[in-house]
């Protein structure tokens, strides 16, 4: 049987990450800033809204096995993976337009919000757990995975850098499209969710996948589902690691950031993009390295180099933000990013070598009980990015209601909507909305930075002390793995 990598899958399937992380980047990552820079909410209707976002990604997590054992379950042509991320792709396309074109406020809001919320958390899951089910089944030699995880994730880091760049620059500031933020907003997700589309019809169309299994297919039940995991040692304590990883990473970017720098540089979606751009690029430039040095350093040194680096990063970012005078703006804000760069660098290599670690849990369920169950495993990193995405934001939502942002944000989302009716011009909004800005008091704009600083830090830690104690598939275990696999098959 052929189980090596070929030329075709190494591109045909990391390229379709770009226009699907892109889409999931401006839903994850700016739906909540949609919110509080269009939507006036009181705080029970913010409250709500956090309720429901904790309620539905936990659904989402839990749903997560489920779904990968309906793809272990199924049986096509096209085999087992290609119709759920063909059907989870044009379902999620729709929702997300419909939650960034969402006309309603108030209470009408919050209910059609928690509707579309819902959704999302099945359609995508079809498409995410698909999708990455298909590593295992294309790579199963450790080079080869090495290869695609990190070509895969490098571009899902294209299409998470521009979103990242093309959503703030195009929906705040001197760029916004239209006028104000409600128009832009809704045609932005066009755009991006257009390219979702494209880029996944690609990976449909031209991945190839060797010898599909064709097995009769077993019967979907929960206990198969808690049994794989539970008889997975490695699985278990992996997954709490990313877990705890996933929700230290996730802090600064699911909101937090945007309303810090609103705070102290002014209402400009393009400083967003600026502060994000270094950290995205030197991104890129590991994942490409990325073989080179796991071939160079184990994966348990390079674990900790990327952990210390990204606390460095962000104890750096803490100092600047407290030390530097705001009357140096320029200046503040080039060592705040610098910082962000090696905040966002070593979790991005923290990030890549958890993706294999996972991936590897596959060879250790198989060399334990004879079966790989990919998708029951591979569900098992969204359903943890999940979970850790509720919790993630319900702290981020607590946060803004403790430190009180919502006294500005439902200003400026007023002059928004104002300008959005024809009741004001572009220039009144501008100017109304610096004004708020300007009567911004420190003590918030320090909270935020704190929050969004320190809990990573902590976290980061704590998932890295676990990982030491706990995780045991090194390199070379995952060799003599393989090797008496191999000679079982012969």
């Amino acid at each position: 049987m052929n189980t090596g990598l070929s030329r075709r899958n190494l591109w045909a399937y990391p390229v379709g990450s770009v226009g699907r992380d892109m889409a999931v980047g401006m839903f994850t990552g700016y739906l909540l800033t949609y919110v509080l820079f269009t939507k006036s909410l009181t705080g029970a209707q913010f409250a709500s809204l956090s309720v429901i976002m904790m309620a539905a990604r936990v659904f989402d997590a839990f749903n997560d096995p489920i779904m990968g054992n309906i793809i272990e379950a199924t049986r096509t042509r096209f085999g087992k993976f290609k119709p759920w991320i063909a059907i989870g792709c044009v379902l999620s396309v729709v929702v997300i337009i419909l939650s960034f074109s969402n006309p309603f406020q108030g209470w009408a809001y919050v209910a059609s919000f928690g509707v579309l919320y819902f959704i999302y958390s099945i359609v995508f899951t079809m498409n995410d757990i698909a999708y990455w089910g298909m590593v295992p089944a294309l790579a199963r030699q450790a080079q080869d995975r090495n290869r695609l995880t990190s070509r895969t994730v490098f571009f899902a880091g294209v299409g998470q850098f521009l979103a990242g760049v093309i959503v703030p620059t195009f929906t705040a500031g001197s760029m916004v499209i239209g006028g104000n933020a409600i128009t832009a907003y809704q045609l932005v997700s066009i755009g991006v969710c257009s390219l979702f589309f494209v880029f996944q019809l690609l990976t449909v169309l031209l991945v190839r996948e060797e010898n599909p299994d064709q097995t009769e297919a077993e019967a979907v039940g929960l206990g198969k589902i808690f049994r794989v995991i539970r008889g997975n040692d490695q699985l278990v304590w992996g997954g709490i690691c990313f877990l705890i990883f996933s929700v230290g990473q996730l802090l600064l970017g699911n909101g937090l950031s945007v309303s810090y720098l609103y705070f102290s540089f002014g209402y400009n979606g393009l400083l967003l993009s600026i502060f994000s751009i270094l950290g995205n690029l030197a991104g890129a430039v590991l994942m490409v390295r990325f073989a080179a040095m796991s071939d160079r350093y184990s994966r348990n040194q390079l674990m900790k180099g990327g952990t210390w680096m990204s606390v460095a990063g962000y104890l750096a970012m803490l100092a600047v933000g407290l030390a530097v005078p705001s009357s140096f703006l320029a200046v503040k804000f080039s060592l705040l990013t610098l910082s962000n760069l090696f905040a966002f660098l070593g979790q991005t290599l923290v990030y890549l070598l958890w993706m294999i670690c996972i991936a590897n849990t596959v060879e250790y369920n198989e060399w334990k009980t004879g079966r790989r169950e990919e998708g029951i495993i591979f569900s098992v990193r969204p359903f943890m990015t999940k979970l850790a995405g509720a919790v993630s934001q319900f702290l981020v939502m607590m946060i803004y209601l403790v430190i009180g942002v919502r006294s500005v944000t439902n200003g400026i989302s007023e002059w928004e909507n104002a300008a959005s009716a024809g009741k004001c011009t572009i220039e009144e909004k501008v100017l109304q909305i610096e004004s708020l800005l300007n009567g911004v008091p420190a003590a918030k704009t320090n909270g935020l930075l704190v929050c969004m600083t320190i809990l990573p830090v902590l976290l980061l830690l704590a998932a890295y002390g676990i990982y030491r104690k706990k995780f045991v598939i090194t390199e070379e275990f995952y060799e003599k793995m393989t090797k008496e696999i191999a000679e079982k098959q012969e």
